[in-house]
């Protein structure tokens, strides 16, 4: 296992050409589970790439424990990777198949045997041990891939590149929960690459949020959701993702067209003091309420509701602009095709050039 650290690390392809990664520094704690998460094009497979050692980058170093392996290929690095399609052996056994990777280092029989049930159980694969792989299932197939990567318990870390893609949908589940209890029995340095929020949310510690080359987040599901600390994530992270309005700022309010919203004492003069040029009020649809008689709300004319069992989603209009609100099923009636709804300031975020502004109080 070890601590992985960028230190001004990016990538261009060509010297002349666009980052693919623009440099960072950033570090990942010994032990940690990690998920790298963005849309196709957005960098995941050049930063794996990277740590993996299949690529050099053009800025910056890499160190494992304070190793710099920034020029050590991925046989000097000591990790185990597991890619998006699975890479057995077909005419070996699933024990040997799992066995392949500590035989291959002279570890001791015992050792292997040992290691290869404490693996299979792990995966509740162990009835199959002495199944061929070819008789097996692509969701088998790759059950074994994961195997061969967890089995050496020497590993600086573990690598997955898209692990669940071509798992049946019904399966992916069952496949994150043995992979999360995995990590928690064994404590595993792992890296999991993927565009889907749902195996990032329920599998990583921590989340890597990145868009165009950049990564503009890192923290727990929990500070995804609740204080995206850019517009990309608060849109990425979320179904629906989050709603963005562009305001102006007057003294402590924010003017979404004809309508105000009070803002916590002291954003709007933060907001101002950073230069920015364009401001953005956010907040969740979980977050958005209908407005009592008694309280400050915005009147938006409603589009559409859709019932979904638990909650209703309500898309209205504030101005120019869509509003979704995740509402309970237990909802009264909206009353009116033209309601209020109000914006409780605990879950009001502002950002300034897209990067959200920080107000006294408020912590990661």
């Amino acid at each position: 296992m070890a601590r992985i650290d960028f230190q001004q690390t990016g990538h261009r392809y060509n010297e002349d050409g666009p980052y693919a990664l623009k440099p960072m520094t950033h570090s990942w704690d010994d032990g940690g589970a990690y998920a790298l998460l963005g849309p196709s094009g957005c960098g995941k497979t050049t930063l794996l790439n990277i740590c993996s050692g299949l690529l050099r980058p053009s800025d910056g170093r890499v160190l494992f424990d304070g190793r710099d392996v920034t020029d050590v290929p991925t046989q000097g690095r000591n990790i185990a990777q597991v890619f998006q399609f699975p890479v057995i052996y077909d005419t070996m056994t699933v024990f040997d198949n799992l066995a392949f990777p500590l035989r291959n280092r002279g570890v001791e029989k015992g050792r292997v045997r040992e290691r290869v049930r404490d693996v299979a159980k792990m995966l509740e694969i162990d009835r199959d041990l002495r199944r061929r792989a070819k008789e097996l299932t692509a969701d088998e197939k790759q059950l074994i891939s994961m195997g061969r990567g967890l089995v050496r318990d020497d590993v600086a870390a573990i690598l997955f590149d898209e692990p669940l893609t071509v798992i049946d949908p019904q399966l992916k589940w069952k496949l994150r929960r043995q992979l999360k209890r995995v990590h928690q029995n064994l404590g595993l340095t792992l890296i999991y690459v993927t565009h889907d929020q749902t195996e990032a949310l329920t599998f990583a510690d921590k989340v890597v949020v990145m868009s165009n080359g950049e990564i503009v987040q890192i923290g727990s599901p929990q500070a995804l959701f609740e204080r995206p600390e850019h517009t990309f994530v608060g849109y990425f992270i979320g179904s629906p993702g989050m709603n963005f309005f562009p305001c102006e700022l007057d003294g402590a309010e924010a003017v979404i067209g004809d309508s105000r919203v009070a803002l916590p004492e002291g954003l709007a003069s933060r907001a101002h003091e950073t230069g920015a040029r364009s401001f953005k009020l956010g907040i969740r649809p979980e977050f958005v309420g209908l407005a009592a008689d008694d309280e400050p709300g915005i009147a938006a004319p409603v589009e559409q509701i859709e019932e979904l069992g638990r909650f209703r989603v309500v898309t209205a209009w504030v101005g120019e602009h869509r509003l979704v609100a995740k509402l309970s099923e237990d909802t009264e009636d909206l009353g009116s095709d033209r309601p209020r709804f109000r914006f409780p300031q605990r879950w009001l975020r502002l950002y300034a050039d897209e990067r959200l502004v920080e107000h006294e109080g408020e912590t990661a």
